[in-house]
């Protein structure tokens, strides 16, 4: 079930106007949940209501230039510490009492970090596919810089792409999410685009496709995850087009508090496949003693 109507509202965090969904079941633990990179909020609508339902108070936010949140404009760019910095800020004017992260991909980095940082404010943490960066091997890094600095250049001089239409717009979707259902596809191109001319485009800052100046380095992850105090819940997708790291056991063993679960019929995108098995998942493990 997809709720196309919850609560918006925008916030301020570290200095970038955020926008909100927000499913409130009127309980004194906050699901905040975090998309994955070029997604948004509304990828969370077909679970929300669910765990709306069962008592939570579930807040969606989009991250910083995704969305309809504020690009970072002028100098700025797209650090996953300005990602943490982003949520703390979060956490602060929108949690209630009890905390829970839900992260999806990228989101599911960010709630790590997060619960790495802040050990003592997450009481659970649910991260989907979210710790999978690939090791990146030795490079020439004045030379990614280099690319860096022109590849910025570039995405913003060319801005937005059109396409189309929100027909158009939806088979993109699917062209790179296959498993999404087309019905899916077509509500999150109509929440996740607008008007151009000639057209839609997708609202996610285009300075998002650049590669960015620091390479993945696992041991300074590892930190972070060692870190962790409260207990983990890692969802994979059955059909992910995005398989674990040949490491994926040794990442997980930095959690002190850890168990894995599979949806079956699942890819990457999970909550658009799946929604009722995801949904069972997060909130069996939220009920855990």
């Amino acid at each position: 079930m997809i709720d196309t109507h919850p609560g918006r509202r925008e916030v301020t965090a570290n200095g970038l106007r955020h926008h909100l969904l927000e499913w409130d079941g009127g309980g004194k633990t906050t699901l905040l949940c975090l998309h994955g990179f070029l997604d948004l909020s509304w990828g969370f609508a077909p679970i929300a209501p669910t765990l709306a339902a069962a008592g939570y108070h579930v807040v969606a936010p989009d991250l910083r230039g995704h969305g309809d949140t504020e690009w970072v404009g002028a100098g700025g760019y797209y650090y996953f510490m300005d990602y943490l910095h982003d949520v703390a800020d979060l956490v602060d004017t929108v949690a209630r009492e009890d905390l829970v992260l839900l992260g999806h991909s990228m989101g599911g980095s960010i709630a790590s970090l997060f619960a790495g940082v802040f050990p003592e404010r997450p009481r659970r943490i649910v991260v989907m596919e979210g710790m999978r960066l690939p090791e990146q091997p030795a490079e020439d890094l004045p030379g990614r810089a280099v690319d860096w600095i022109h590849g910025v250049r570039r995405a913003r001089k060319r801005g937005r792409r059109g396409l189309p239409d929100l027909d158009a717009c939806a088979a993109r979707i699917r062209q790179f999410d296959p498993l999404c259902p087309p019905d899916v596809a077509h509500f999150l191109a109509e929440h996740g685009t607008l008007p151009v001319p000639g057209g839609r485009a997708f609202k996610h800052d285009p300075v998002h496709v650049t590669r960015g100046p620091y390479p993945f380095r696992l041991e300074q992850w590892m930190q972070y995850w060692r870190a962790v105090r409260c207990p983990v819940l890692l969802l994979e997708g059955e059909r992910t087009e995005l398989p674990p790291p040949p490491d994926m056991a040794e990442r997980a063993a930095c959690l002190r508090d850890v168990r894995t679960r599979v949806v079956p019929r699942a890819g990457h995108m999970m909550m658009r496949h799946e929604p009722a098995a995801v949904a069972s998942a997060v909130l069996e493990f939220l009920r855990e003693v």
